[in-house]
């Protein structure tokens, strides 16, 4: 719980960016349904006021929420926590080939079943990566963010509740303009067999319940009072999804933090059920992190 408060702070990092976007919001305009890009002078310019800010800092939205499910009986045995821990580390300014930089990242996402006696951890899914990064800029536009990256995910347990992989992973943000932006993720890798002296363990036919991409739409008011996110993520047979769809709301507009609400409907939430249907409503706090949202 105490590194959670601690990304609190971390929010308080907002980069000169993250203004430059929060000014052509103020000034812009234009309607929001039509197409505005940042301008920056060159690259040369966005590549200094990035590798001016702090190496560290959050990478994903950072939570804390709890919830019921809504396609079973309500109970102290099926209420839970859910909370999102997410960081990340720049290793590098923008001195790679092609004006790229690295950063390490890490992502902790655990389902916490508070509401039961001695409240154990369910699941906990550790997923560090290094992540090479690359802005996207045409004609002293800014139009998005493009990353290459290698990632592991595990739930570091043993035996038949052992669930994990390895794998690339390619993505890529698109900013249509201050208030709306657009995120494809594709991946591909190697899975965890399992213990081959034990029938149950590992998650070979992962993708078969968490697909091979998702594609994501963020909306943000133009004054970040609200901001809305829908994670599509195809999986298995054609037309059948995984969605994730969340609702921030900041009250105070010199807060860091949202009221955050979040449903999850389709597998793979945690790896430990991965193969397990779920759909979750569930409530609670988020720090985001500047610039826009990754999955």
């Amino acid at each position: 719980m105490l590194s959670f408060f601690i990304c609190n702070a971390l929010h308080a990092q907002i980069t000169e960016v993250e203004k430059m976007w929060r000014n052509h919001a103020d000034t812009s305009k234009t309607n929001i349904t039509r197409p505005l890009y940042l301008e920056v002078n060159d690259f040369d310019n966005i590549s200094d006021m990035l590798d001016r800010q702090p190496s560290f800092g959050m990478y994903r939205d950072n939570y804390i929420i709890t919830g019921i499910p809504v396609n079973r009986e309500i109970s102290k045995h099926t209420a839970d926590v859910k909370f999102q821990l997410s960081i990340r580390q720049r290793l590098t300014k923008t001195v790679l080939p092609y004006n790229t930089f690295l950063m390490l990242t890490y992502t902790q996402k655990s389902f916490w079943d508070v509401y039961v006696k001695s409240s154990p951890f369910r699941d906990s899914n550790y997923n560090p990566g290094l992540i090479l990064v690359k802005p996207v800029i045409h004609r002293n536009y800014l139009y998005g963010i493009a990353t290459f990256a290698f990632e592991h995910e595990s739930n570091g347990r043993d035996s038949l509740n052992s669930r994990g992989w390895n794998y690339f992973v390619l993505s890529g943000v698109y900013f249509f303009n201050a208030s709306f932006s657009v995120q494809t993720k594709v991946w591909a890798g190697w899975l965890d067999k399992g213990d081959d002296d034990l029938e149950g363990g590992g998650n070979t036919d992962l993708y078969k319940y968490r697909g091979y991409g998702l594609f994501a739409l963020n909306y943000r008011t133009l004054n970040d009072k609200f901001w809305l996110s829908a994670i599509i993520n195809p999986r298995g047979k054609f037309g059948r999804f995984n969605t994730q769809l969340e609702l921030n709301y900041k009250s105070n507009p010199k807060s860091t933090q949202y009221l955050f609400i979040q449903w999850y409907n389709g597998y793979g939430d945690s790896l430990l059920d991965y193969n397990k249907y779920t759909s979750m409503l569930r409530v609670g706090f988020c720090i985001k992190p500047p610039m826009r949202n990754f999955y």
